[in-house]
């Protein structure tokens, strides 16, 4: 009977080394994802994140005063009583959303020289995919009305956008009209 129970104590005591084992071999990007839901949360960073899930897999993203839409599957990710965001992308694999829309909007909006982002500018952000085959990821894409001054004499209003990278919060590209280099861009 001692021996039955010497047996059944040692198999007790491997299976709970291996599974102690196999939790400190998780890397951590095996945390469980979930499907992101309508609410608050608090990123990483600590800044508070409002999300929105609306019609179609339409998600719109808040963080303070700035907002992003994107029309893409977003998951979360528990860490240490915060939150993770990823981007599901079309070839399977999940992009973190490291930069929130707050900061994106900062770059892009210093970068086309423009001080603000409101409805009534017609500027919008959006969280979207990018590029081709397995060099997809996700960037911010700020679209807004800039005025200027063709030949310094015609006055006209011109579409101007920045994609920011969510990972890294630099500028990957920017898009004027093809005339505008024979355009002034008065500071706004």
């Amino acid at each position: 009977m001692k021996k039955i129970l010497l047996v059944g104590f040692a198999i007790i005591l491997l299976a709970m080394t291996f599974s102690i084992v196999q939790a400190d071999n998780m890397e951590v990007g095996e945390a469980e994802k979930i499907s992101i839901q309508t609410g608050n949360y608090i990123g990483e960073q600590g800044e508070d994140i409002q999300i929105q899930v609306m019609a179609q897999n339409e998600v719109q993203l808040r963080v303070g005063e700035t907002t992003a839409d994107c029309d893409c599957e977003l998951v979360r990710e528990r860490v240490q009583n915060k939150t993770r965001l990823y981007a599901k992308l079309s070839n399977g694999e999940h992009a973190e959303i490291k930069v929130m829309p707050d900061r994106a909007s900062e770059t892009a909006l210093q970068r086309l020289r423009v001080n603000h982002c409101t409805e009534e500018d017609e500027c919008r952000i959006e969280l979207k995919e990018v590029g081709v085959g397995n060099e997809l990821k996700m960037v911010y894409e700020l679209k807004t009305q800039r005025n200027a001054r063709v030949f310094g004499l015609f006055r006209t209003r011109m579409e101007v956008q920045a994609q920011v990278d969510v990972d890294t919060g630099e500028i990957v590209r920017v898009r004027k009209p093809w005339w505008a280099f024979l355009a002034s861009e008065p500071e706004e």
